[in-house]
């Protein structure tokens, strides 16, 4: 594969160019993550509309992280030589078109496959995204730039999931998707006004077959192995909390209202706390040490939602919040950083294998845990997302004896 070098220029903070380029950007993530994530706050809705199970049900959100995640590694690296530009206005206009769609679904079954080709059609945009913003912004003004990007992303998620649950319990589930659908439409359009033409020029095309050497590269590191398994294990487990929670505040002893229950995705402004503290903290104590730490708090926090007391549930959800951000915060930043240490080490690549399994651990995690909601009630989930950050520990721990790269 060609090695294309970053532009040693690129928009200045303060101008207008990189203050569209903010705008751009931030409505790009908005637009994918509010199509992601805005049924996961409909699910309980779903299961009782189409009288199927919580762990069918999560299908809805399964579909689009699983196919999100086969296909990001390979669309993200060969989109970039389409044109970024123009590959994320297509995907963001194609997945809002679905999303628009999706209301009409008359079975649940269809509404699963129009939410996996929604998951195909977002695929490069994360990866995209953060190419875009690397390429063509100064490198002394990248952190505020990302910055922005990621904020993007954060609001996005927790928008998709507040509007969803508030307009479902107002005018029903087919209405919520609508409207999500063409708050999607409208960042789009956004996005492609806001837009500056691009600076760097776009790399050679990249055929699939050239990725194997690169791929190869990564996986035959034990480090990076054990941060793309931290990846799948926490966030298959911080997924199945989020997942499910909401059954079990509807039902008994709790009977939240539905407006109430969509609340509790407020827990992820937490998380946004923590990723920033996370980063720092790692800075002054070790990756290691914050790592281990916060997959511990995490579980801890899992643990406190175990008695039936409101307080104890949202205090603890909180918990598992700020542990599982900080660390994925973490994690996602040392992917970076050892690929780019190693001999043939390709950042781009590591850091789209380690979205991979970050998504298929939302899919196959959030699915399964589905289940463990459906044989045992909640302490059956508890259970089992201690079994998953459990196993994330042991991985992290395991990279105290790999050790650093020199």
């Amino acid at each position: 594969m060609t090695t294309i070098a970053l532009p040693r220029t690129g928009h200045e903070r303060g101008t207008p160019a990189y203050r569209r380029l903010g705008a751009a950007m931030w409505c790009a993530g908005l637009a994918t993550f509010v199509l992601v994530y805005c049924v996961q706050a409909l699910l309980p809705t779903l299961a009782a509309e189409f009288d199927v199970s919580s762990s069918v049900a999560s299908l809805a959100l399964s579909a689009t992280t699983g196919t999100l995640a086969l296909a990001i590694v390979p669309l993200s690296a060969v989109a970039e030589s389409w044109g970024r530009a123009r590959v994320m206005t297509v995907a963001l206009a194609a997945s809002a078109v679905l999303g628009v769609l999706a209301p009409l679904a008359p079975t649940f079954g269809a509404l699963v496959a129009v939410r996996a080709l929604q998951g195909v059609a977002l695929a490069a945009l994360p990866a995209l995204a953060m190419a875009h913003v690397t390429r063509e912004v100064a490198p002394r003004w990248l952190g505020g730039a990302v910055g922005l990007l990621i904020a993007g992303n954060t609001i996005g998620g927790l928008s998709g999931r507040l509007v969803a649950g508030a307009v479902a319990d107002l005018a029903g589930w087919r209405v919520a998707l609508a409207v999500i659908g063409g708050l999607s439409l409208l960042c789009t359009l956004a996005f492609r006004l806001l837009l500056p033409p691009a600076l760097a020029p776009a790399p050679p095309r990249v055929r699939l077959r050239e990725l194997d050497g690169p791929l190869r590269a990564q996986l035959a590191d034990p480090g990076l192995r054990c941060l793309f398994g931290i990846a799948f294990l926490l966030m298959g487990a911080f997924v199945t909390v989020y997942n499910y929670l909401g059954f079990r505040l509807l039902a008994p002893p709790f009977e939240l209202p539905a407006a109430l229950v969509g609340l509790v995705f407020l827990g992820y402004l937490a998380g946004t706390w923590a990723s920033t503290g996370a980063g720092r903290l790692g800075d002054r104590w070790g990756r290691r040490r914050v790592l281990w730490a916060a997959v511990l708090v995490a579980v801890a926090g899992a643990w406190a939602t175990l008695p039936d007391s409101l307080p104890a549930v949202l205090a603890g959800l909180l918990v598992v919040t700020v542990g599982f951000f900080a660390a994925h915060s973490v994690a996602s930043s040392w992917v970076g950083r050892r690929a780019s240490m190693l001999a043939a080490g390709s950042p781009a690549v590591a850091s789209s294998l380690y979205l991979f399994a970050y998504y298929l651990g939302s899919s196959v995690g959030g699915a399964a845990g589905g289940v463990a909601y459906d044989l045992g009630g909640w302490p059956a989930v508890v259970a089992y997302v201690t079994a998953l950050f459990a196993g994330g520990l042991g991985l992290a721990l395991t990279l105290r004896r790999i050790g650093a790269l020199a």
